[in-house]
């Protein structure tokens, strides 16, 4: 609330308590810059204003400035809420504006390098540099995570161009160099056949803790057809017949596939009714519904269940009409997983070999990363598969960590294998950077355009990636920093100046790991202060993870996320991952990313004429 004094003070009372705040925090930033002198000293000389107009930010929000802002408000001054890319000049000019109320005139002094226009036309720039020439009728870019058959499948990179990405992103955690390559080139053709610009971005994969394998289910399929909530079957289960020795991939995602031989099927027609006892025992019929070839004519059938039906390896199927019996050939293992309730003991253990999963026994299931045996401790806190699943270590050994569930579904949690594991209490002493990052890097220089730092926590992180990069002689890759543990959110100020060594770099806020680590309820508070700091240094920022994820995954959005796309216009960049309907994703986001280019810019509202009311006599209430 404004301060009750500004009712009895007299005017120049308050304005010039007003200057003396001013002239305070002026003098705060002197002193941040020597606090700062050795971080300052290594910046490269194209970033250091921003390095210095970044420090002066962190040195005025060390006061809570509420009240200040208030009192300034009363006055119609610049509250210093937009004061981010210019701090210096804000407060300079500030201070000009009481000096003339005071009655000494308006004399503006300016800032030896951060005046008011600077700091935006450099962020600007930056972003230019880092993510490419500005979108038309935006200004923030898309990022789409692509999936591993954009290797194998230009088309799907043309589309993804052609509806509105801007930068290609390539997950080095999955497929290997020859599918990279084979990615990026189809990004870069497509790019040129639209005739507008595509970067690729390369994610190192980084350190990622996640849980070991477990031992395979048996080699078996259940197709099951959707029902109402009446129990009445609304469409039939679908797998797809193909064949042994060449087997084809099904025509919908998700599909699962039954191999027969091939002169079998060659026999077979659309209408044939296939009748088999299921791996209960259980009398069922499958019926061959659609034929689907390739160009060169082979190819498989579409086969509907009106029942649920288990299949195995070596289920016999018997044609109706016809003594023309097969069996299935061999289906892939089921993927096993475990079921956790709050209050149940998940032994995580240094042992990787397959876990086994069986009903009553104690949960076991490896870690990928040997150092948390070493420096996790009693009482803190494990989260499971990006925080489905936490709770409380309660027993410390070598080989082994147990923890106490306390956090999970009413009807228990399923937990896989390969899922992240977050332990943002414990202080690991591992690099950001893997042995497979380092020799990933070589290739990441040869084909991106920007690389991005997963898992990064302290300086020597960034340094390290540097140094590497300074040995492969590259100066032009760009550099992103991907902000998703606690410690790299503590530590931000001096990543963000060590990452200045370099001049092409930014930051991506990646929101699913960060809102583990350092919990859901506190995402949006951290989010907005990265936005805030990184604009203070003039650095471009990827707003990542989720971003209309229900959208991607199933064609649908749900309204939050909608909401959540339009805030993201606030970054220079969005990132989409990879689902289903991503294309989708593309088109919906580009439309809401143009419409708020209109009615924002960072934190400030901007106020295009409204069109969205008028006064009519005969409207009905």
């Amino acid at each position: 609330m404004l301060n009750m004094k500004n009712d009895v003070e007299p005017t120049s009372q308050q304005l010039n308590k007003l200057l003396d705040d001013v002239d305070e925090l002026l003098t705060q930033l002197s002193a941040a810059e020597r606090m700062w002198s050795r971080w300052l000293a290594d910046v490269t000389a194209e970033h250091r204003s921003s390095a210095r107009n970044m420090v002066h930010y962190w040195a005025i929000r060390q006061s809570d400035l509420r009240d200040l802002q208030f009192r300034l408000s009363a006055y119609g001054l610049s509250s210093l809420g937009r004061s981010e890319p210019h701090v210096e000049a804000t407060l300079i000019s500030v201070r000009s504006a009481i000096s003339a109320m005071l009655g000494d005139g308006f004399q503006p002094e300016t800032a030896a390098d951060s005046s008011g226009d600077r700091g935006a036309d450099l962020l600007r720039n930056r972003t230019q540099e880092l993510l490419g020439p500005d979108p038309v009728d935006r200004g923030t870019r898309i990022m789409v995570t692509l999936p591993s058959n954009a290797a194998v499948d230009p088309a799907l990179v043309r589309q993804l161009v052609e509806s509105g990405m801007n930068i290609a992103r390539i997950n080095c955690a999955h497929d290997d160099a020859d599918a990279w390559r084979s990615m990026a080139r189809h990004v870069r053709q497509a790019a040129e056949a639209a005739g507008r610009s595509c970067l690729v971005a390369m994610d190192l994969a980084g350190p990622k803790l996640r849980t070991g394998p477990l031992e395979p289910g048996p080699r078996c399929v259940k197709l099951r057809p959707r029902r109402n909530e009446l129990g009445q079957v609304t469409a039939p289960a679908q797998a797809w017949l193909t064949t042994t020795d060449a087997p084809l991939a099904p025509p919908e995602t998700g599909m699962p596939s039954i191999k027969v031989p091939r002169k079998w099927l060659d026999r077979r027609r659309v209408g044939d009714v296939l009748h088999l006892h299921d791996t209960r025992g259980s009398k069922r019929r499958l019926e061959l519904q659609a034929w689907v070839h390739t160009a060169s004519k082979s190819g498989g059938f579409v086969i509907a269940a009106a029942k649920t039906t288990y299949l195995a390896t070596g289920t016999i199927l018997n044609v109706q009409g016809m003594d023309d019996p097969t069996h299935i050939g061999e289906l892939p293992q089921t993927e096993q997983k475990l079921i956790l309730h709050r209050g149940d003991i998940l032994e995580l253990t240094r042992d990787c070999l397959p876990a086994r999963v069986t009903a009553g026994c104690p949960h076991r299931i490896g870690c990928t990363l040997p150092e948390i045996f070493d420096h996790v401790r009693l009482g803190e806190r494990v989260y499971l598969d990006d925080g489905r699943i936490s709770g409380e270590v309660v027993t410390v050994e070598p080989d082994a960590l147990g923890v106490r569930i306390d956090h999970a579904a009413d009807m228990g949690s399923r937990l896989r294998a390969g899922k992240g594991v977050n332990v943002p209490e414990s202080r690991l002493p591992i690099s950001a950077l893997t042995k497979q990052d380092l020799s990933d890097l070589s290739t990441v220089v040869e084909l991106a355009d920007l690389v991005e730092m997963s898992f990064v926590r302290c300086p020597s992180d960034v340094t390290q990636l540097l140094d590497e990069l300074n040995r492969l002689d590259d100066g032009a890759l760009g550099v992103v920093l991907k902000i998703e543990t606690r410690q790299a959110f503590e530590n931000l100020p001096q990543l963000l100046l060590t990452v200045m060594q370099r001049g092409h770099v930014g930051v991506m806020i990646a929101r699913g790991d960060l809102a583990v680590e350092c919990g859901y309820e506190r995402l949006a508070e951290l989010q907005e202060e990265i936005l805030w700091l990184c604009e203070a240094a003039h650095l471009p920022v990827i707003w990542a993870t989720q971003v209309l994820e229900q959208l991607a995954q199933t064609g649908n959005p749900s309204r939050a996320e909608i909401s959540d796309a339009a805030m993201s216009e606030r970054a220079e960049c969005v990132m989409l991952n990879k689902g289903p309907h991503i294309n989708d994703a593309v088109v919906v986001l580009d439309s809401i990313l143009r419409r708020m280019a209109d009615h924002h810019y960072k934190k400030t509202a901007l106020l295009p004429p409204l069109h969205s009311w008028r006064p009519d006599t005969t409207a009905n209430c």
